[in-house]
């Protein structure tokens, strides 16, 4: 018997032609929790991924109390808690607020802000866009209009060697050469100075709530407003006296992720097993300082490379030839629904390729990488979709290990 397929999820619209967004945008929080099989889901903006020591202990206390005991890692740097209990929001907001984590509450789910993990540490990019983040996310929540902004919007910051620059931003600031920035806002670029970046990209932000209320049709990002409602943003700008040049769209810089491994003489990047950590792992990372989740589900740590050898005993990857580099999965069976199979199962056995890969429960593929990728997609209990090609699950291993050498997925 053909095993059932998932449901094909709905056309999108048509070029030029809007998406009409009916009701509020039901991306989880801190606060708002989203039901799921395996119990309550939290997801916890942290502009920059950064967290503190301080932070991170009570991010693992938090898992290992109310939650199942793991922090997941997400797409954009966040992170997210699992399996809590249907009465646990008012402990897990007073814990999350005593440790510096829910600044805002009417803006706790809008703070989507990506910066360049290793800025400031290994002596690449041209700014410290690190610095950037925390400022926006102060002017973010300092801003009562900013609260009105989808949890999907999402602002990128990229210090110029292009390794986030290219991860679907709605707000993206690049830094160059001679303390100037450029400001990408979809088919517009402006050149702009580094000091006024932080001012600019709340600018942009707010001018595009401009557009949406204008607009009518409930649009989350700047790609769904509909034709001849593109945000003014030139006019923004200048009337927040921001001098912004605008300039022929260039290329985006475009760089791979750091390795795992050492970066600089001051700083490691490792990987989390298909992007989750044990409360055990998370406070193994930082004997001092911080730690920066990453969009490629691991953490820069700012301590001495001497100390991989030590992160590896935890089961984290550090190098990247090691099992599990590159694979990521979405939640999978148990816990979602939707999947229609126990994709974080099959995913621990894939094997090592030049190419990221990406197993997904459902048609929805739910948090897979940007750029080139591998997709392997589930029909059923033993039955995937490698890169499109129909795979039984007991041949799984040998048509991953093909598929990864030869991308055919970008986005």
């Amino acid at each position: 018997m053909l095993a059932a397929m998932p449901p094909t999820p709905p056309p999108p619209p048509e070029p030029g032609e809007a998406r009409i967004r009916d009701r509020g945008d039901a991306c989880p929080g801190a606060l708002r929790l989203h039901p799921a099989d395996d119990g309550r889901l939290a997801r916890l903006r942290l502009p920059g991924g950064r967290l503190t020591v301080r932070q991170i202990e009570v991010l693992a206390l938090v898992a290992e109390t109310l939650g199942d005991g793991r922090i997941s890692i997400t797409s954009r740097g966040n992170a997210e808690l699992r399996g809590l209990g249907d009465g646990c929001g008012a402990e897990l907001a007073g814990l999350l607020a005593g440790a510096g984590l829910l600044p805002s509450p009417t803006h706790e789910r809008v703070r989507n802000i990506v910066a360049s993990p290793a800025s400031g540490l290994d002596g690449l990019g041209y700014a410290d866009v690190q610095l950037w983040a925390r400022a926006l996310d102060t002017a973010l929540c300092a801003e009562p209009r900013a609260a009105s902004l989808s949890g999907r919007f999402l602002f990128l910051l990229d210090d110029g060697r292009g390794d986030v620059a290219g991860l679907g931003g709605d707000v993206s600031l690049v830094a160059g050469e001679g303390g100037t920035v450029l400001l990408w806002l979809g088919a517009r670029v402006f050149r702009l100075a580094a000091d006024d970046a932080v001012r600019a990209a709340l600018t942009a932000a707010l001018a595009f709530l401009d557009a949406a209320e204008t607009a009518g049709n409930g649009a989350w990002r700047p790609r769904e407003l509909p034709e001849g409602h593109v945000p003014d943003w030139a006019g923004a700008l200048a009337r927040a006296g921001i001098p912004a040049e605008p300039v022929p769209v260039p290329p985006l810089p475009e760089s791979p992720p750091p390795a795992p491994g050492p970066l600089g003489e001051h700083a490691l990047h490792v990987l989390a097993p298909l992007g989750r950590l044990t409360a055990a792992q998370l406070r193994a990372l930082p004997p001092a300082g911080e730690i920066r989740l990453t969009p490629w589900r691991g953490a820069v740590v700012t301590t001495d490379p001497a100390r991989l050898p030590e992160l590896e005993s935890y089961g984290l990857i550090t190098r990247p030839d090691a099992p599990g580099a590159g694979v990521t999965a979405c939640t999978g069976r148990p816990g979602c629904a939707k999947s229609l199979a126990d994709v974080r199962a099959d995913a621990l056995a894939a094997p090592p390729g030049p190419l990221p890969v990406h197993f997904s429960g459902c048609a929805r593929r739910c948090g897979h990488p940007y750029g080139a990728w591998t997709g392997v997609l589930a029909t059923g209990d033993d039955t995937y979709l490698v890169d499109g090609a129909p795979t039984p699950r007991t041949s799984l291993t040998a048509a991953v290990a093909a598929a990864r050498a030869l991308p055919t997925h970008t986005r």
